[in-house]
């Protein structure tokens, strides 16, 4: 069996679930079984990955299996089927908290808030308070319709003990918050009731997704055949791979740059999301890379014993490669289009300002770009492109849209000419990779990994020098003066394109599962006899 790790999965998802579900449609077409696993609990998941064509046999949640939830029925939960242990209940809804009060006489008894995007306002938590107006325990139902976690509240208002239940109400994880000896408040070890009553004490986390690989790892056991775990998000079980029980072909996949300064790959502090894997690289049996550069910059630097393949994490579909191309006459004139996170590492800002010098040259250039804001850092990224649109006066020519599905994205970019990028790191880059199957021509920095080798210099694209915002405005310049070379570098996208093919990606894919087959199985067994 193959085991996609992550944390966990939403409506509005990063480029590593992007391209978990791209090698999924891989995956499932070759026929190759696997699991997205995920660590985190999430009472909606099921409904995101199913929206997204993931079906229950392909997730594992760690703790739907603990809570034995990994396929249930699904009920809805309205507010009038929660018992409070009383009668004479008066509810009053309040639809813009999405959330119903719940008074016996003139007291409050409870809170019952429900999924605000649901139409039939099933239950999706309960606030329970005692005869002084406290709350002492807040119940959570999962999408599907049932109790899956109780946080119970401490006399100070935070939350004590948090306990997980399976589908008929039995307690079976725990875990619980206390003060350390710093007087910080924190999470102090988990409990998990097993089905034979066996009763497991962890310390962290870690721990407890340790005990749940070698639960998997032994539960899809082939005497044969080695289960391969591919580690896409580290820190979720980065060292639980390294002190599994039975042996597994262990993977580090690495979806971004493993340097913190990505234009400094062999000399600068490394990306703190792979610092542990590669410190640690010896433990795993091979590492992933998407591009032939990165591949090249992980072996010269850190010399791993591990086995290092070059995979794309896109796949370009047949429907794509096949469909009919659109003539640059037949989009949006001068435009530009991203899609990406509005997050300050994405630097949409500078391509803004480029686009406000190339304007000088080109006055209708305009600019679209779609993604969830990134808040942090105190709203950088937005205040940033607010800056540079003030600065060159695009508020008329600069449109910010949501977060777009895939077939939004799709559609747009068939509708405009160029794709812009001025990122700071790269593992690859989805949306470019799908910028060029539908015939846009790509304009990026020369920043690792993934646009630069997507793009091919003066063939599909220009590359500009890293942070060369002049340069970047000089080549829309170029490119939106020119209509014979635009249409002709669009050609080259389309043609280009081909490189990403399923045929070609599963290639690749074969190399590492044909390394899998030759992992031994050799491990110590544990005594079982003479114990009593």
């Amino acid at each position: 069996m193959l085991f996609f790790i992550n944390s966990s999965f939403n409506e509005k998802n990063s480029g590593i679930e992007h391209a978990q579900l791209k090698r999924a449609q891989l995956f499932r077409k070759h026929q190759e079984p696997f699991k997205l696993v995920f660590r985190e609990w999430n009472p909606h998941i099921h409904t995101f990955l199913k929206a997204n064509g993931v079906s229950a046999d392909e997730t594992l949640v760690m703790f739907d299996y603990f809570q034995k939830t990994e396929k249930v029925r699904t009920k809805i939960i309205h507010v009038q089927d929660i018992d409070f242990g009383v009668t004479g209940l008066r509810y009053e809804k309040e639809a813009e908290q999405s959330r119903y009060l719940v008074f016996r006489d003139n007291a409050l008894i409870g809170r019952v808030r429900y999924y605000p995007d649901d139409k039939a306002e099933r239950v999706s938590s309960v606030e329970l308070f005692d005869g002084f107006g406290n709350l002492y325990s807040v119940e959570f139902y999962d999408f599907r319709g049932f109790l899956s976690l109780v946080q119970w509240y401490t006399p100070d208002n935070k939350v004590g003990t948090e306990v997980w239940h399976d589908i008929n109400g039995r307690p079976v994880l725990e875990t619980f918050n206390r003060y350390d000896a710093q007087g910080v408040y924190r999470k102090m070890g988990w409990r998990l009731t097993e089905d034979s009553g066996a009763v497991y004490v962890f310390a962290t986390i870690d721990e407890l997704t340790l005990h749940f690989f070698n639960r998997i790892n032994a539960q899809y056991w082939d005497d044969h055949k080695a289960n391969i775990f591919i580690m896409d998000r580290t820190h979720v079980g980065d060292w639980a791979l390294q002190n599994l029980e039975r042996p597994a072909y262990t993977v580090l996949h690495l979806h971004n740059s493993h340097a913190g300064d990505a234009q400094d790959t062999m000399h600068s502090i490394m990306n703190n999301f792979y610092e542990y894997g590669l410190t640690n690289a010896n433990t795993y049996d091979a590492i992933i890379s998407a591009t032939k550069k990165q591949t090249k910059d992980v072996k010269a630097r850190f010399e791993p014993k591990a086995k290092l393949f070059t995979i794309p994490v896109g796949v370009v579909p047949e429907a794509y490669l096949t469909e009919e191309h659109v003539a640059i006459k037949d989009r949006k004139r001068h435009s530009v289009l991203v899609t990406a996170r509005v997050a300050h590492d994405k630097r949409i800002h500078n391509i803004i300002r480029s686009i406000g010098i190339a304007r000088e040259t080109i006055p209708d250039i305009t600019l679209d770009y779609y993604g969830y804001v990134d808040h942090s850092q105190d709203n950088a990224a937005q205040k940033a492109i607010d800056e540079a649109i003030a600065e060159y006066d695009l508020k008329d020519a600069v449109t910010h849209h949501e977060y777009a599905d895939a077939e939004l994205v799709a559609k747009v970019q068939r509708e405009h000419q160029v794709y812009g990028l001025a990122s700071m790191m790269e593992g690859f880059n989805l949306a470019m990779m799908e910028a060029y199957s539908h015939g846009m021509v790509g304009l990026t920095y020369d920043v690792n990994y993934g646009p630069n080798e997507l793009t091919v210099d003066g063939k599909n694209g220009y590359v500009v020098p890293f942070g060369d915002i002049e340069a970047m405005a000089a080549k829309l310049v170029e490119l939106f003066s020119n209509d014979k070379k635009l249409q002709t570098m669009s050609n080259a996208s389309y043609t280009l394109s081909e490189r990403f093919s399923e045929e070609s990606v599963w290639k690749a894919w074969e190399h590492l599962l044909n390394d899998a087959k030759k992992k031994k199985l050799v491990y110590p067994t544990r005594i079982t006899k003479g114990l009593d």
